[in-house]
């Protein structure tokens, strides 16, 4: 049960890119595969999205509610993560550590993932078990309830608590992502704090918190359910009316209202960190959401810095001039928010200065001197043709491409609308979103172990040290 993040450059599709010659030939237009679907609703609210594929004997049951941890309050945070280890504690047919037995017995895999906008749970099995599957969703989405009590609560959150402790607080920089989110955001902003909530909010959380939230967001009219892989369809919609259709609907979602965010001056940051061994550098635009027409110019616009070793950004740090061992850039859009990120790790010696004064310089340069060419951009759209067809293979992946179209743009095919908007960028508009977006207004972390405060990016210039107190240097105050 993990919290999951987005991998942008899968090995296969680097290693294709990388096989590219720096000079591409014209091609035929692309066309965006198609996944086969079947869209309907069930009376009680729950949508349904049927793919059929027999190319293997295996089938995926997703299902996605939309509701993650921006859906949570101050001093509630943490409750979508911790609510999605309590969905495998049994519910009211289903004991105790049954249904990942069960799913394991059948040669079957299962887990589950909470995002800021959304939670989800899969199980892919042998097709002779569509049947299992579906009926153990069904009494976790209808039946979980009666299973909850708060012993039950209290080893959860024990677990989501060292959980945290492993990925946030042992880790090295763990502490950046939620320094980084609060510098980006006001406290009243849904995205200012970490999915994983905090140690305080997981402490105070209690019986009746947990099933109020249960009973606000997981109702089959949250929820969309995904059946892809080698199954009958007939027979798939007659189990699925059977176990999903008793279930109730629930009260209408409430649904954050959340303003454009906009930085009106740089923000500086220092991370220390005594585990570190080497600093990095972190710089962060707010941007736009999800469905933003300039959200697609600004993915392409990240990938097109550090897309393989000719990339504006990878050449220059990596190889021209040798200060970086790695840098990565994406544009990070969520419902309600968007960023665009780029990550430098220096080789050892080289200053957070120095990296940061080259990616300022090729970040003007590219607004003024020497824009993105055609010849870029052609190599990003090849990029995401090969990405576009690697991403259809299998039946979880398909269940997710359709799921994420359904649950934030309301269109299960919303990838195929997507995918020709990328395609569609041009040059011109990388320009345009570089001048709107890149400006002074950002988030600069510079995160460097303990006490090597003469590492940071420009250190003469003001900046808040947001550093935890079992981080700090020994000699700290």
């Amino acid at each position: 049960m993990t919290i999951m993040r987005t991998s942008f450059l899968p090995r296969t599709a680097a290693a294709l890119l990388a096989a590219l010659p720096a000079s591409l030939p014209a091609q035929t237009p692309f066309t965006v595969p198609e996944i086969p679907v079947e869209r309907y609703a069930l009376p009680n609210g729950l949508t349904v999205l049927l793919s059929p594929d027999h190319s293997s004997s295996v089938v995926t049951v997703d299902v996605w509610y939309h509701v993650g941890s921006k859906n949570e309050t101050p001093g509630r945070t943490g409750f979508a993560h911790l609510f999605e280890h309590m969905m495998f504690q049994g519910s009211a047919h289903i004991p105790y550590g049954v249904h990942p037995k069960t799913i394991e017995s059948v040669g079957g895999v299962l887990n589950g993932s909470t995002q800021d906008d959304r939670t989800n749970y899969y199980e892919t099995v042998p097709s002779n078990q569509l049947a299992t599957a579906l009926w153990l969703e069904s009494d976790r989405m209808g039946f979980l309830l009666p299973a909850l009590d708060q012993r039950k609560l209290d080893a959860q959150r024990d677990v989501v608590k060292n959980e945290r402790r492993q990925r946030v607080d042992n880790q090295p920089f763990g502490a950046a992502d939620e320094a980084i989110r609060r510098a980006l955001y006001a406290p009243t902003n849904p995205y200012s704090w970490p999915v994983i909530g905090s140690m305080a909010d997981l402490s105070a959380a209690t019986l009746d918190d947990v099933e109020t939230f249960f009973r606000t967001y997981y109702a089959p009219n949250n929820a969309t359910l995904a059946v892809v892989g080698d199954f009958d369809v007939a027979r798939a919609k007659a189990l699925i009316a059977r176990y999903f259709g008793p279930i109730p609907s629930g009260p209408p979602v409430p649904r954050p209202a959340i303003a454009p965010v906009t930085l009106a001056a740089e923000r500086r940051l220092v991370l220390e960190d005594r585990r570190a061994r080497e600093p990095e550098l972190r710089i962060i635009w707010p941007t736009v959401p999800l469905r933003h027409p300039d959200e697609p110019a600004l993915s392409v616009l990240a990938r097109t810095l550090v897309q393989d070793r000719t990339s504006r950004l990878t050449k220059l740090l990596v190889y021209d001039r040798q200060v970086a061992t790695r840098v990565s850039a994406w544009q990070g859009a969520k419902e309600g928010v968007g960023t665009l990120e780029i990550d430098v790790t220096p080789r050892p010696g080289v200053s957070l200065a120095t990296v940061e004064q080259l990616v300022d310089s090729a970040l003007a340069a590219l607004r003024t001197t020497a824009p993105i060419t055609e010849a870029e951009v052609e190599r990003y759209r090849r990029y995401t043709q090969v990405m576009t067809v690697l991403s259809l293979d299998g039946s979880m992946m398909r269940a997710e491409m359709l799921l994420y179209g359904e649950t934030f743009a309301g269109d299960p095919a919303y990838y195929r609308t997507s995918t020709a908007a990328l395609l569609a960028v041009t040059p011109a508009d990388l320009a345009r979103v570089a001048a709107t977006y890149l400006t002074p207004g950002r988030v600069v972390l510079s995160m460097v172990p303990a006490g090597k405060l003469a590492l940071i990016a420009a250190p003469d210039s003001s900046y808040t040290n947001v550093t935890p107190s079992s981080n700090a240097p020994s000699n700290a105050p």
